[in-house]
């Protein structure tokens, strides 16, 4: 499945959630990450963030599509995180 997750984190842990995130996924601008993943990977992303965050100030966003081909990406000014042909 491709997954976009975006997220609002407070300053002292958005280090960690990046670095965590960069382990399963393509950064791709600040607080965006996307990627093809399991169902067995994103469970464990989604493990590893609760632990990461505080759930009662910080959000993070999945959108979970079941395949990249549904998805069409434009970028308006300069792209980050380069991720090749990932879409």
């Amino acid at each position: 499945m491709y997954v976009i997750l975006v997220y609002d984190v407070a300053q002292e842990r958005v280090a960690k959630v990046c670095q965590f995130l960069r382990r399963y996924m393509n950064w791709v601008q600040n607080s965006a990450f996307e990627g093809e993943l399991s169902e067995a990977q994103v469970e464990r992303l989604k493990l590893g963030l609760r632990e990461l965050i505080d759930e009662d100030r910080d959000s993070i966003y999945l959108y979970i599509l079941r395949d990249a081909r549904w998805v069409r990406r434009e970028v308006l000014g300069q792209v980050r995180g380069e991720t090749g042909s990932v879409i």
